[in-house]
């Protein structure tokens, strides 16, 4: 079998895996749902006002995507690499001609397809329910693929690290909690402390969240002295990072346990 062809085997698999547990699919796309109700609609953004959602409502569209961009990638390869640990799978992988890049690169694949999806109602829902107006950039595809690139590196490192599902769970709620409201995603960088803000640049989800902000909204981008396009800069940034992201993921993947 050809390399895309274990590809699309392992991809398809990771699919009917994730559809069959309905817990997961429900909450995969009902938790951003209620963060938009409740943050969107139901504590409305004040602009004239200060403290937290202050902002306009299309500030915080970069913030509801991160929500699966982030927790998504981390939680279901967090765990789905565990309980591969827990069950001796990547000691049969092996035997196989599967590598481990290509079974990283086939479950990545799964979460781009349903991150895809719930960004897509995110959108929706935050253009219905808030009144934001955005600007649809073919940009906030690479954006959202990216993202899902990175964070799912990252969730193959705590399910490699971690000693079980439940601490790789436990592990990815204590990564991205901190990750998405720190992010310059929710909170604005001018109400965080100055001796703070230089650690902002070291998420990734600070760049996601940037680009999409100045992709999706102009008049939010920050300006930019040397003539840099702010969209496409943070791209590159989110690229690199992705890229190492995710080659650290495959290398942490065991081959037995």
């Amino acid at each position: 079998m050809s390399r895309v062809g274990r590809v699309r085997s392992e991809a398809t698999a990771g699919w009917r895996s994730f559809v069959r547990r309905r817990t997961a699919v429900f909450f995969t796309f009902f938790f951003p749902v209620i963060l938009i109700v409740i943050f969107g609609a139901l504590i409305r953004t004040d602009p004239t006002g200060g403290g937290l959602f202050a902002e306009p409502a299309a500030y915080y569209v970069p913030g509801y995507l991160a929500v699966v961009v982030l927790f998504t990638p981390l939680s279901r390869m967090g765990s789905e690499v565990a309980r591969h640990r827990e069950g001796n799978r990547f000691e049969k992988l092996a035997t196989t001609p599967l590598t481990r890049l290509e079974w990283l690169f086939a479950q990545t694949l799964v979460n781009a397809v349903i991150i895809g999806l719930a960004s897509l109602l995110i959108l929706a829902l935050v253009i219905a329910l808030t009144g934001a107006e955005i600007v649809f950039s073919p940009l906030l595809v690479p954006y959202v693929l990216l993202g899902v690139v990175c964070f799912c590196g990252v969730g193959a490192m705590l399910g490699s690290y971690t000693d079980s599902r439940d601490g790789a769970v436990a592990a990815s709620n204590a990564i991205g909690l901190p990750l998405l409201f720190l992010s310059e995603t929710f909170i604005a960088l001018e109400q965080l402390p100055d001796w703070f803000e230089p650690l902002v640049g070291l998420s990734p989800l600070t760049y996601f969240a940037r680009g999409v902000r100045a992709a999706t909204d102009p008049d939010a981008a920050a300006p930019n002295g040397v003539g840099i396009d702010p969209v496409l800069a943070n791209l590159v940034v989110l690229a690199v990072l992705a890229g190492v992201a995710f080659a650290l993921g495959a290398r942490s993947i065991p081959r037995t346990d």
